[in-house]
């Protein structure tokens, strides 16, 4: 599980899909250690993924449960990241639950590991799940970030997405207050 190295020298990561995580227990115990890890260490650093506090393992074991679940039921995909046999990032989508929005999914967190920002990995992960997302017949694929996340923004925008909405002030930090930004890709237009 080694990265491939690109034209222009940059390591480009191994991305493993649900099932490759979860074939091995071993590497699903190790992916969900590092996932934990580096959840834990983004949100102690301020960034916007949906908690205010580091979340503790049980959660982060909670929610990966959770989205394994769903993928096994063609209902999420989720996506790691490795350079050089290190978890460098990880992302997942899942679709609506109600039956009226079944064809349209949100994705729900990106998280890159803070040493391996501006290595591409953020966009290789978004661009496999943009490429999941439509093998599974998502129409529409949305997400949210929070306004002053300028880099995951403008990421979004290089692949497509397209801001639809956003409510000022609405994400609180302590004293501080962020807008959340809400994004969407037409899966329909693109064939």
């Amino acid at each position: 599980m080694n990265a491939a190295v690109t034209s222009s020298g940059t390591c480009e990561p191994v991305m493993l899909d649900v099932a490759e995580l979860t074939s091995d227990p071993h590497l699903w115990a190790r992916f969900a250690e590092s996932a934990h890890q580096i959840l834990a260490d983004l949100v102690r650093g301020g960034a916007a993924l949906g908690w205010v506090e580091p979340p503790s393992r049980d959660e982060v074991a909670e929610l990966l449960d959770h989205v394994v679940s769903a993928a096994h039921a063609g209902d999420a995909a989720l996506r790691a990241a490795y350079t050089d046999r290190r978890l460098v990032g990880l992302g997942y989508w899942l679709r609506y639950e109600r039956p009226t929005h079944r064809p349209h999914a949100d994705l729900e967190k990106i998280a890159v590991d803070a040493a391996a920002h501006g290595r591409g990995v953020g966009r290789a992960l978004t661009a496999a799940l943009i490429a999941d997302a439509r093998k599974a017949g998502i129409e529409v694929l949305t997400l949210d970030a929070r306004g002053d996340n300028s880099q995951a923004l403008h990421l979004y925008r290089s692949l497509g997405f397209s801001e639809y909405g956003r409510l000022p002030d609405f994400v609180a930090v302590g004293a501080r207050r962020y807008d959340k930004v809400f994004c969407m890709l037409d899966l329909r237009r693109e064939g």
